[in-house]
């Protein structure tokens, strides 16, 4: 009886599949560099009350108008300035004795983001917008604007120290490392930015100093191993 040829083909290519995993050693590395933020994020909001939700919201809408115009003069025409959340919500009175709260005017809030490579003068930009009229400053995060030479860095100082850890151990037991077999980038890394103010503008000049940012890498490397 003649067999079908992709049967011989099946028998051909189990034996591939049957070999045994060459002896390898895992090991992890980690590296970290600390650059220095060249750009800035700044939440500001203007929150505006009033008996009705058209006064709330027009009385918001002036304010933040004097607050852009007070940061275009600080930044330049061309500044990074974008709306990242507006609310307008009823404020509720809760009586003393219980029942039922009622509404006791209205609350709008306009949160604009500020984007500025110009760190020496972050403190001016927080000290202008609260003079335009500004009531909260919600966050200031430093950044970078190009993260990959940095993460490039981080990644040499983990495939390095991951080598290195390879190294010690097949040493150990009287081995040599020998092929690479795989090498495998931690997930779901990024800088860690750093974070600031997280209050609401005071009257004095705003004093702002920048710390390093640190990025990281973890690797995780594979390498076979022999005698």
């Amino acid at each position: 009886m003649k067999l079908p040829s992709w049967f011989a083909l099946i028998v051909m290519v189990l034996p591939l599949w049957s070999q045994p995993a060459p002896p390898s050693v895992r090991a992890t590395g980690e590296g970290a560099v600390f650059v220095r933020p060249d750009r800035a994020r700044i939440n500001i909001g203007v929150v505006t009350q009033a008996a009705t939700a058209e006064a709330a919201a027009t009385q918001n809408a002036a304010k933040l108008q004097d607050v852009l115009g007070k940061l275009r003069a600080q930044l330049g025409q061309k500044a990074d300035i974008r709306t990242i959340s507006y609310s307008l919500n009823p404020v509720y009175q809760y009586p003393k004795n219980g029942g039922k709260p009622v509404i006791d005017g209205y609350s709008a809030v306009n949160i604009v983001q500020v984007i500025s490579d110009d760190l020496p003068n972050i403190g001016k930009v927080i000290d202008a917008a609260a003079a335009g009229g500004a009531n909260e400053i919600q966050r200031l995060q430093f950044t970078l604007k190009d993260e990959r030479p940095a993460r490039a860095e981080a990644l040499r100082k983990a495939a390095m120290e991951a080598r290195a850890n390879a190294e010690a151990m097949a040493a150990a037991l009287g081995l040599r490392l020998a092929k690479v077999l795989l090498l495998e980038q931690a997930p779901g890394q990024s800088p860690r930015p750093m974070m600031a103010m997280e209050a609401r503008v005071a009257s004095a000049p705003t004093p702002i100093e920048a710390e390093p940012i640190e990025v990281r890498a973890t690797v995780t490397l594979t390498v076979a191993v022999e005698q």
